[in-house]
């Protein structure tokens, strides 16, 4: 397969520096950095304007359906976006425009497929730097490999294919997100407003024992055997805590007040990034074999005869319990928040009854929201297995 510098077959330039003092609520939407993911760009309630009439005096930047854009700077360095909009849209600064829709030798959506193969060389060019970044022209000198254009078609065609199969099983999963959050709010209404006037207690109220913080090990002390222990990336965002890939800790401890139970509820006690703290999962129904968990974790051991831990779970999601967690954070070179930060929020309490309906209901979903990232995985793999071979001319032969 010929083999052609990127430069060669499409326009590549860098957007604009729009400044903040022209963004406005309506008009020309303005693509940003956060704008697209490895994906289509889209648009939603963070997005920024402004006036259309810069389409006109600021054309250069442009965007319209099929061109392709790479995040030049930062931590996101290298992700890329197609834009997919039949209106035209402009480009903010630190990203690259490339034009191929307009080149008569490559296909839009084949160049944008082979992106996913390109990132990885995009990110070495980078640099590993605090904050890495490439260049247009760099972007430019890349190889990409050009077939003839109705090759390109037929490659691109089948991609679309697998990449819309893959697309429609993650918004599945999103749906069942969705219905979940539905669920809880059908049950027992907004936890800020509490329009069913629930009685609020506090978490340490609820539980058997005091707080604790896990155990402590170096990191030299932990290896291929031992006992498995929670981490922190282990269970973040998380219904349950995965048994999968725990790492182990060779130094035991020398009591059993590390051991975790059914619903322990684990909280993320600090953290540079201030969306952790206070983050929750909870022990699942029983682990394979004794299990603790590490010194960065607060643990709330639940009287399970007043809170059910999935009801608690889904409710520390909310907007009113991050809220309780930052007003009791504390703040400088590290996120913290105490045992006694913790302990000390207040929750609405609905009857136990209804709460067990929950977990009834939740379960179902999460079965059926665990069949959907199955597919995804297979979904994946055969995207992934289909676009190796398309760079390696294997699908149009």
């Amino acid at each position: 397969m010929r083999m052609v510098e990127l430069g060669s077959v499409c326009e590549i330039k860098n957007g604009y520096a729009f400044k903040s003092s022209e963004f406005k609520k309506s008009g020309t939407p303005l693509i940003r950095i956060s704008s697209f993911d490895n994906g289509a760009v889209y648009f939603d309630d963070k997005t920024v304007y402004v006036d259309s009439s810069y389409l006109k005096t600021k054309s250069g930047f442009k965007v319209e359906k099929g061109d392709v854009l790479i995040a030049l700077s930062g931590a996101t360095t290298g992700k890329y976006g197609i834009y997919t909009g039949d209106e035209p849209s402009l480009l903010n600064q630190r990203i690259g425009l490339l034009k191929s829709g307009a080149s008569e030798q490559m296909n839009d959506k084949f160049f944008y497929y082979y992106l996913s193969v390109l990132k990885s060389e995009i990110l070495r060019n980078a640099g590993g730097a605090a904050q890495p970044n490439i260049s247009t022209k760099s972007i430019s000198e890349l190889k990409i490999p050009l077939p003839p254009l109705d090759q390109q078609k037929k490659i691109a065609s089948i991609l679309d294919a697998a990449d819309n199969y893959r697309q429609k099983t993650k918004a599945l999963i999103k749906k069942y997100d969705a219905l979940t959050q539905s669920l809880f709010l059908e049950l027992f209404g907004d936890p800020v407003r509490n329009p069913k006037g629930w009685e609020s207690k506090s978490l340490i109220s609820l539980t058997t024992q005091k707080p604790d913080n896990g155990f402590f090990a170096k990191k030299d002390k932990y290896g291929e055997n031992g006992m498995p222990v929670v981490w922190l990336t282990d269970f973040i965002d998380k219904l349950y805590i995965s048994e999968h890939n725990l790492r182990k800790a060779e130094t035991l401890p020398k009591d059993d007040k590390y051991l975790l139970e059914y619903g322990d509820a684990l909280f993320c006690r600090s953290s540079l990034n201030v969306e952790g703290i206070g983050k929750c999962s909870i022990a699942p129904r029983e682990f394979s074999e004794p299990t603790i968990f590490e010194c960065h974790i607060i643990r709330l051991r639940f009287n399970l005869g007043c809170i059910i831990p999935e009801y608690f779970r889904f409710l520390s999601d909310t907007k009113y319990f991050r809220n309780c967690v930052m007003r009791n954070a504390k703040t400088s070179t590290m996120t913290t928040i105490s045992q006694d930060g913790i302990s000390n929020i207040e929750i609405p309490l609905p009857n136990l009854s209804l709460q067990i309906l929950f977990r009834e209901r939740i379960y179902q979903l999460t079965a059926q929201k665990a069949q959907a990232q199955a597919s995804l995985v297979q979904a994946e793999y055969l995207f992934n297995s289909l676009l190796q071979r398309a760079f390696k001319g294997e699908l149009t032969n």
